[in-house]
């Protein structure tokens, strides 16, 4: 089987009408051969295919109406709360928090009241973007 999902339910209803069908066949060999060793005067011994006859058709019933078998795991599971992450507080002042998940920056959170930053210097001025710079 190439993956673990579950047979389709018309697959699952064939196969247990097959178990039924057999079982039933196997009950109908019981009968006839309890009837032929009562005839032939067998004794006891026509009790145990006769055993068999009464016996099957319960079992067949129960296998064919069983149904299919359940996804959840049976027995004890231990409750495991889905609770959120704990509240730790706004980062220190001028760190970027990282994005969850993503290891990108994420937006910086300012305390209220504080200062705004200040601007940034023009982008076509030398060292404006952090490179350091160049003697021509």
């Amino acid at each position: 089987m190439v993956t673990e999902a579950r047979p389709s339910m018309s697959d699952d209803i064939a196969y247990r009408q097959r178990r039924y069908l057999i079982m039933m066949a196997i009950r109908a060999v019981c009968f006839v051969g309890a009837v032929i060793l009562f005839v032939n005067h067998a004794g006891w011994l026509c009790a145990i295919p006769a055993v068999g006859a009464i016996i099957i058709p319960y079992f067949a019933v129960v296998f064919a109406n069983g149904g299919r078998e359940p996804n959840v795991p049976r027995g004890f599971r231990p409750y495991e709360p889905s609770l959120p992450v704990p509240y730790t507080g706004p980062p220190p002042a001028g760190e970027h928090p990282v994005s969850p998940g993503t290891g990108a920056p994420g937006p910086v959170v300012r305390e209220p009241g504080s200062a705004a930053p200040a601007p940034a210097a023009d982008p076509g001025t030398p060292g404006a973007n952090g490179a350091p710079r160049h003697n021509a």
